[in-house]
């Protein structure tokens, strides 16, 4: 769980302290992170810096929200490449996203 640098404390403040509120907020981000992750390989494979940027995007801005910045890091180096019309980084830390989006399905 250390890769995912996920801010438990955080978290709950987000949702007023309300544990249930945290565990449907976390479930309806694993299910948007699953998606993004989708959208980024679709973007690699079309060749689309614009739709991984997107994606890139969506995924820094919600776990930003949730306090796990080990994603929010990784999700904003490929936006800021991707945004700049590279899609190399985004290649090489494709396998790292997947290997975090496998880590917070435990939260």
């Amino acid at each position: 769980m250390n890769a995912l640098k996920w801010d438990r404390e955080f978290a709950m403040e987000q949702a007023a302290d309300d544990r249930e509120l945290l565990q449907e907020l976390l479930t309806i981000f694993k299910d948007s992170l699953q998606a993004d992750v989708l959208l980024i390989e679709q973007g690699l494979e079309e060749e689309s810096p614009s739709k991984v940027c997107s994606a890139a995007h969506s995924i820094k801005g919600a776990s930003a929200s949730l306090g796990i910045m080990g994603i929010k890091e990784l999700a904003l180096i490929i936006e800021e490449e991707s945004r700049a019309g590279g899609l190399e980084t985004a290649r090489l830390k494709l396998p790292e996203l997947q290997s975090l989006l496998h880590q917070v399905q435990n939260l």
